[in-house]
C-alpha cells in the first residue's frame, strides 16, 4: 500500500450507522479480492472485533488521547500495508473532550490527511439532512468530507428527496443509501454491538453486511475517493524487531475475556514474550507460564461457567501465591475478586482480592482516565502519570480490609475501583478498571516482561 489508500467512516452522532457501514464495506471490498486493514478510532473493543473478523486482519486502534500523535502516525503507517485502510470513527465527527473537539474523529482525519465519508441516520428527516451535512462541511474546511452515505432510509421516495437535497446544497456525492433494518437483524447490547465471540452466527452477520454494502453502496466511487489522497510523511522511527522469546506470557482469551489491543501483544513480543492463549472456561489449569495477562470482557455473561471451573480458579490462585506476575484489566479485575453478583445471584470467582462486584443496569463509569502511580507496584515506576479508559457496568459493593492488599493509583480523571483509587495490588498482581494502550504507556510492556523474567529466573 505505497500511498496508503484510506477512508475515515464518520457519523453525525453515536449509533448513526458507522459500524454497520464499516463492517459491510470491509467485507464487500474483501470479497473483491482486496486486502483491507481495519482501524478503530477511540477506546473500543467490540466494533474492532467485528471489523477484524470482516477483514480477516487485526483491527488496530488510533486514538490521539491514548497515544501521542507520532505513535498514531507510525502505528498507522506500519500496519496499513494492505490495499486499503478503513478507519471507523467514534461518536459524532466533531465530538471530542471539549468545545474545540480535541481528540475527535475530525482531528484524526485531518492528521492522517484522510478523506471522510459521512454516514447520516435519516430517520424522520429529509431536506434537513442537507443542512446537517453542510454544517459539518463548514465548521472546519480542512476536514476532507468527500461523500455521504444515507442510513435508515425508509423507501425510494425518502431517498430521492434527501439525495437531491445533498447534491443541490452540498455539492457532495451520495455514495449509498442503506435501508432500515428490522429489529434483531444486527446484534446489539448494552455496550453497543454484541461481541462477535458470543454471536451464534458471526459469519452470517458478516455475510449479510457484505450483501447490504454490495447492493446499496457505490463501491467504485468509494475506492476512487480512497486513492485520491495526499501523501503522509512519516516521522523518523527506529525499527524495533521482535526479540527472541525469553518468557511465556499466558493470555486468557475466551468468550468471557476478549478486550485486548493487538498492539499490546505486539509490544510484549518485541520485549521477548511468547503469547500462549488460555481459556478460563474450558481449561482446567494454567499451563507452564511466566506471567499472566487477563483483559476485559463480559465475565458477567459467563459468570456461571467461570464459577463452575473450580480447578482453573484454584490453579490461578496457587500460581499467584507462588509469585506469578499477573496484570488484569476490568473484567480481569472482576475475575480476581471474591464474587460477581448478577441479578441478585452471587458467583464465586478466584478470591485474590476481597472485592465483590455487582452488575448494574447502567454504566458505573465511562470515559477516558488519567492515573498517577502513587505506590510501589509490580509493573509501573512510582510517580508516572498515564492515560487510559474505563467502561463498566460493575461496581465494587464490598471491599474487605487486608493489610497485604492496597491500591497504587490515584485517579486524576475517572472513577477507579473505590474512593478515586485504582490499581489494586497483591504480591505480583496488579488489577485495574482502566484499560491501557501499550503505545501510549511505554512503561507497561517493559515492566511486565521484566517481572516475568524475574519470576522465570527464581523458578529455574
Amino acid at each position: 500500500m505505497k500511498d496508503h489508500p484510506r477512508l475515515v467512516i464518520a457519523g453525525i452522532k453515536g449509533s448513526s450507522g458507522k459500524t454497520v457501514l464499516s463492517i459491510g464495506l470491509i467485507a464487500a471490498l474483501r470479497s473483491k479480492g482486496l486486502n483491507v486493514v481495519p482501524f478503530k478510532k477511540g477506546p473500543d473493543f467490540i466494533d474492532a472485533g467485528w471489523m477484524s473478523v470482516a477483514a480477516k486482519n487485526p483491527c488496530y486502534n488510533l486514538d490521539t488521547y491514548l497515544l501521542p500523535k507520532e505513535e498514531v502516525l507510525n502505528s498507522f503507517l506500519s500496519h496499513a500495508i494492505g490495499d486499503i485502510a478503513v478507519i471507523e470513527g467514534n461518536r459524532g465527527l466533531y465530538d471530542g473532550v471539549d468545545a474545540d473537539g480535541s481528540y475527535s474523529t475530525a482531528e484524526l482525519a485531518k492528521f492522517l490527511k484522510s478523506p471522510v465519508i459521512l454516514v447520516v441516520d435519516c430517520t424522520k428527516i429529509t431536506r434537513t439532512t442537507a443542512a446537517i451535512v453542510l454544517g459539518c462541511m463548514n465548521i472546519d474546511r480542512d476536514v476532507l468530507i468527500k461523500g455521504v452515505v444515507l442510513n435508515q432510509v425508509s423507501g425510494s421516495r425518502h431517498e430521492a428527496v434527501i439525495r437531491s437535497s445533498i447534491e443541490k446544497y452540498c455539492s457532495l456525492p451520495v455514495l449509498g443509501a442503506i435501508p432500515r433494518f428490522k429489529p434483531g437483524e444486527f446484534p446489539e447490547r448494552h455496550m453497543g454491538l454484541s461481541p462477535y465471540q458470543e454471536h451464534p452466527n458471526t459469519e452470517g452477520v458478516i455475510s449479510s453486511m457484505r450483501q447490504v454494502a454490495a447492493e446499496h453502496l457505490d463501491l467504485g466511487e468509494i475506492l476512487k475517493i480512497a486513492t485520491e489522497i495526499k501523501l503522509i510523511t512519516p516521522t523518523p522511527k527506529r525499527v524495533v524487531r521482535n526479540s527472541s522469546p525469553t518468557v511465556k506470557v499466558g493470555v486468557i482469551r475466551d468468550s468471557a475475556f476478549q478486550f485486548y489491543y493487538p498492539e499490546n501483544f505486539e509490544e510484549l513480543r518485541k520485549k521477548g514474550a511468547e503469547i500462549i492463549e488460555i481459556s478460563a472456561i474450558e481449561d482446567l489449569h494454567l499451563p507452564d507460564i511466566d506471567a499472566l495477562y487477563i483483559g476485559g470482557g463480559f465475565p458477567e455473561t459467563n459468570a456461571l461457567r467461570l464459577a463452575e471451573n473450580i480447578s482453573f480458579k484454584n490453579s490461578v490462585r496457587d500460581a499467584i501465591e507462588k509469585g506469578l506476575p499477573v496484570y488484569a484489566e476490568c473484567g480481569g479485575l472482576m475475575f480476581l475478586g471474591d464474587a460477581i453478583v448478577v441479578d441478585g445471584r452471587k458467583y464465586p470467582m478466584t478470591g485474590i482480592f476481597p472485592l465483590v462486584f455487582e452488575i448494574k443496569s447502567s454504566p458505573q463509569s465511562h470515559g477516558y482516565t488519567i492515573l498517577e502511580v502513587e505506590r510501589q507496584n509490580p509493573f509501573y515506576p512510582t510517580g508516572i502519570i498515564f492515560r487510559g479508559h474505563e467502561f463498566h457496568y460493575s461496581v465494587a459493593i464490598s471491599m474487605a480490609e487486608n493489610k497485604d492488599i492496597y491500591t497504587a493509583f490515584k485517579m486524576k480523571r475517572g472513577d477507579g475501583i473505590k474512593d478515586n483509587m485504582d490499581g489494586i495490588c497483591y504480591k505480583n498482581v496488579l488489577a485495574t478498571f482502566t484499560h491501557i494502550h501499550a503505545l501510549g504507556v511505554k512503561e507497561w510492556a517493559g515492566g511486565f516482561i521484566s517481572r516475568a523474567n524475574e519470576f522465570k529466573e527464581r523458578r529455574s
